[in-house]
């Protein structure tokens, strides 16, 4: 039997403060979370404060599917945190700064890591401070040809540079972004956008971001409760979405991220890399929180209907 395949996170590690009380959070670490739900060796490269949040994050991460030994201790700086406001389910963001996280030292273990790794997944978020950035960049450069390395778009004003996002495109292999952040990313560019049809508009951003950068393989542009698309330079697929109840939307994207990076590497169709993405980011929003409690049988039961094609 293979053994499991080793997927990272690398970026923010923060704790959400929702009305309702704080949850741990940040893209990457979502990401992984589910990644690790869906049976792979998930790590968590980011950095905490020597505070009561960081005790309390690494407490809460102790009994998910993650491994969390490679998370940085900073001496100097607090856990971070966001402040978020629901309207109408869809969050709104404060992140505070500067956190743990803008300080990722870039050390000798995590370059292993990301050397022996078969995917990473890095944001722009963690990038808004110069020595995280430099330490993201130089571990997704030295990871492996045949690793999958996704870019998650994660445009949270002010805290992006066009300098940035090109840095980044060109180390990715995959990128994904939602419908509102693919006209951003490409005015940032200076790339043209389409003005027609939404889903003609959106194919033709992926198919000229994928005409741009040469290591881009695919492009995953996520529609909310619309579904979403999935662009190669050979093909492309659209999945309508699944309906469900939303309680909120925070970490769906990224399930959605993990799910189609698990089958990616499992050399999956375009159909399931969106069935699977579409499946898991639908059970997220319908649940509180972005790490909810996953019991077995739901796990088995969406498997099997991803596997099914249901």
């Amino acid at each position: 039997m293979r053994e499991p395949r080793l997927i990272l996170g690398i970026g923010e590690l923060l704790w959400d403060m929702l009305p309702g009380g704080a949850q741990l959070g940040g893209a990457p670490a979502n990401f992984t979370v589910m990644a690790g739900r869906l049976g792979n060796h998930a790590a968590a490269l980011s950095r905490i404060g020597r505070d009561d949040l960081g005790r309390k994050a690494l407490a809460l991460l102790d009994p998910l599917p993650v491994d969390s030994s490679h998370l940085q201790i900073d001496p100097l700086h607090e856990t971070g945190r966001v402040t978020v406001e629901l309207k109408e389910g869809q969050p709104e963001y404060v992140i505070h700064r500067p956190a743990a996280w803008d300080f990722l030292e870039l050390s000798d273990e995590w370059i292993q890591m990301a050397e022996r790794a078969d995917a990473i997944c890095f944001g722009s978020l963690a990038q808004r401070a110069v020595e995280s950035r430099q330490t993201i960049q130089t571990l997704a450069a030295q990871t492996s040809s045949s690793c999958v390395r996704v870019f998650d778009v994660n445009l949270r004003a002010p805290f992006y540079l066009s300098e940035t996002i090109q840095e980044s495109l060109e180390l990715a292999t995959v990128v994904k972004m939602n419908d509102g952040e693919v006209p951003q990313v490409l005015a940032l560019l200076g790339l043209p956008a389409d003005v027609d049809h939404p889903t003609a508009r959106l194919r033709r951003g992926a198919e000229r971001l994928l005409a741009e950068f040469p290591t881009l393989q695919m492009v995953a542009v996520t529609r909310g409760g619309q579904g979403s698309l999935l662009v190669t330079r050979d093909e492309w697929h659209e999945h309508p979405g699944r309906p469900v109840k939303v309680a909120d939307t925070i970490g769906a994207g990224d399930a959605f991220t993990a799910a189609m990076t698990h089958y990616l590497l499992r050399g999956a169709d375009l159909a399931t890399l969106n069935e699977a993405g579409n499946r898991w980011g639908g059970w997220v929003a319908s649940q509180s929180g972005a790490m909810p409690h996953l019991p077995e049988q739901v796990r088995a039961d969406i498997a099997a209907a991803i596997e099914a094609g249901a």
